[in-house]
């Protein structure tokens, strides 16, 4: 490219924030200047770059990703010496996710989170550990820094010493919680005992989006507080965070009462992801919605679709066996 439209950097930076990831490697390869403007940060701003068998990329590729500034990055399975040249190369990184694994980890994988000073979001996705994932010495040492926790389809030895653990990281906001499975067994999930999930929601008063996985579903229905632990210094109060956001995910309609969410006023966004439906079984969602004056958006996912609306206030409910796209 000979001659470029005399315009101020700014200006073709405003223009590439409107291009694909995609469009934006081809601009970049027309020029030298163009390249410069593509690496601008505030184009690269909240992007996650995907690294896999991070011993083929050269000095140019890890300068590339500094010069934008990249904070956020989802990795494979890291060898030790891959946990180093990440920690070297990219040590101001903000969030780390573990994808994909296929692999049986010990405790210590995760403990090279401790170098990252700047971390606040992990997550791991699709993994199996035969130990702890989160150790108590790790925990200590995140549990200011962490805001933001996600762990999908993964296979823990104890549920219940993880929750234990998770309950120690006091400045989550967003946490997300779907198991796949305990030990080494059939992939059916018990809920998490009520007391041990009280404490949890008891210690992190900051906490204001939670995704729950309910994939088990017990013999008999959970606890008409399950989701409302009491206050220990003011009995017959809610002692929980302000969510404003909930998720019920692998949800039975049988596993919570009407009234389980009655102490979550500040919920705005609710969403249930349905397991299964099973015919004959009265819809809940209208109790449920009764006292979450606050609620604007309502989403239901169920075998015959999906229901999505946003309101002020619901008069009526939809139950999950006349659900429609909207």
């Amino acid at each position: 490219m000979d001659e470029l439209p005399q315009l101020p950097p700014e200006v073709w930076v405003y223009v590439f924030s409107y291009l694909s990831t995609e469009e934006k490697h081809t601009v970049r390869s027309c020029c030298r200047y163009f390249k410069k403007l593509i690496d601008h940060p505030s184009l690269w701003r909240d992007y996650t770059v995907v690294l896999s068998d991070l011993r083929r990329y050269t000095y140019g590729f890890w300068d590339t990703l500094r010069h934008r500034k990249l904070t956020r990055v989802a990795v494979r399975h890291l060898r030790r010496k891959e946990w180093r040249r990440l920690v070297k190369f990219l040590p101001s990184l903000t969030a780390i996710v573990f994808v994909d694994g296929g692999r049986l980890y010990k405790k210590k994988y995760l403990e090279n989170l401790s170098r990252f000073l700047d971390l606040r979001d992990v997550g791991v996705r699709n993994a199996t550990w035969d130990e702890a994932m989160l150790g108590r010495a790790l925990s200590e040492q995140l549990h200011e820094r962490l805001t933001h926790l996600s762990v999908c389809n993964v296979r823990l030895p104890c549920t219940v010493e993880f929750i234990n653990t998770v309950s120690l990281l006091v400045n989550l906001r967003y946490l997300l919680f779907h198991q796949q499975g305990e030990g080494y067994g059939l992939d059916t999930v018990r809920p998490v005992p009520c007391g041990v999930f009280h404490t949890l929601l008891l210690n992190l008063k900051k906490l204001k989006h939670l995704s729950w996985g309910m994939r088990g579903e017990p013999p008999e229905p959970l606890p008409d507080d399950y989701l409302s632990p009491p206050d220990p210094l003011q009995p017959g109060r809610y002692g929980g965070p302000a969510l404003t956001s909930l998720e019920l995910v692998d949800y039975p309609e049988t596993i919570l009462p009407e009234n389980a969410l009655r102490s979550l006023a500040s919920l705005r966004s609710l969403t249930v992801r349905y397991r299964y439906i099973r015919e004959g079984i009265e819809c809940r969602l209208t109790s449920w919605l009764s006292p979450l004056q606050q609620l604007e958006t309502l989403t239901i996912i169920g075998q015959s679709g999906c229901y999505r609306t946003r309101s002020s206030s619901f008069c009526t409910c939809l139950c999950p066996d006349r659900q429609k796209e909207r």
